[in-house]
């Protein structure tokens, strides 16, 4: 790619126009900013707090991470059936603060009836009435959009507890590009939760058809592995086990990754699964500024030294 052609692309990366730090809703000092949630009328803050996060954590650990989340103004919280025990651990820490956030689960299950069962018991263990948004998890292949939308698949399911109030919005979570686009060609969902990162971006182009199709589909992207590098390496000492590829964690660069997830059209980003990324990621996005152009070129070289965790079979940008 010719420097001309880089820079307006990089110009258009860092939110010339998107806007995304005019769209940010201003928020009180100390507190996160918050972004519309698509065209729902619900305003989410820029970062969450997944359930992976919390797993296998102390009850009280648990519940004093979701109060410095809440006193830092996130309201935006994911979790999901396979994060072990989080659902448990979210049911206790939420409970009292159910009414003032949002609450976002998922299930792997294809099928209508797999599908009301564990969301059934995701209710029970999360000690709610109704989720804000459910997601198909992980559309990791074709096979996955075909059963989900055949007769008895889990849309049906979905659609129905849509009508009853036990969820509110639709969405999915997505691995594959290829999945994700022709889900979104099936139904009108509110959103789509993927990987946004600079290392996915340009070294395995992966990332920019879904962020275009979901804007013209006016579907809101939820963000994930925002600092993420690339699988851990044999014999690399593995700094953050409950992660399977390797963060970012240096401050300097760490910043530059999120806010170069942040300013693309995203809504909010759940950190890695780890507390201590958590927090990082937290107070590093207090800091969001929309990423220049300049910056999106050191990015785009510091690819370079990276192997994608997702990567699509074409030409890295």
């Amino acid at each position: 790619m010719k420097r001309r052609e880089f820079l307006k692309k990089a110009l258009w990366i860092a939110g010339s126009i998107f806007g995304m730090g005019r769209w940010n809703i201003k928020a009180e000092e100390g507190m996160l900013p918050k972004r519309p949630y698509g065209k729902t009328g619900v305003n989410l803050s820029i970062a969450g707090l997944g359930g992976a996060s919390v797993m296998k954590l102390p009850q009280k650990q648990v519940n004093d991470m979701v109060s410095w989340a809440i006193d830092h103004g996130i309201n935006y919280f994911d979790v999901a059936p396979t994060y072990g025990d989080s659902e448990l651990l979210y049911g206790v820490a939420l409970k009292k603060y159910r009414n003032k956030i949002f609450l976002a689960c998922k299930t792997l299950e294809r099928d209508a009836k797999g599908a009301e069962k564990e969301l059934i018991n995701s209710l029970k263990r999360l000690q709610t009435e109704h989720l804000d948004l459910y997601q198909f998890h992980a559309i990791s292949k074709m096979e996955d959009v075909e059963r989900i939308f055949a007769p008895g698949g889990a849309m049906e399911f979905f659609l129905k507890a849509r009508e009853k109030g036990l969820i509110r919005f639709i969405g999915f979570s997505a691995h594959s590009e290829e999945a994700a686009l022709a889900a979104l060609d099936r139904f009108d969902f509110d959103s789509v939760l993927y990987p946004v990162n600079f290392v996915m971006y340009f070294r395995g182009n992966f990332g920019p058809e879904l962020l275009k199709k979901a804007r013209e589909k006016g579907v809101a992207v939820l963000a994930i592995k925002s600092i993420a590098l690339q699988r851990w390496r044999k014999g690399k000492n593995r700094t953050h086990p409950r992660l399977w590829y390797e963060p970012l964690v240096e401050p300097g660069k760490a910043s530059l990754a999120l806010r170069f997830t942040l300013s693309q059209p995203v809504v909010s980003t759940i950190p890695p699964a780890d507390p201590h990324l958590f927090k990082l990621v937290v107070n590093l996005a207090m800091k969001y500024t929309p990423i220049k152009a300049e910056e999106v070129q050191f990015l785009k070289k510091l690819s370079s030294n990276y192997e994608p965790i997702f990567s699509l079979q074409s030409k890295p940008l």
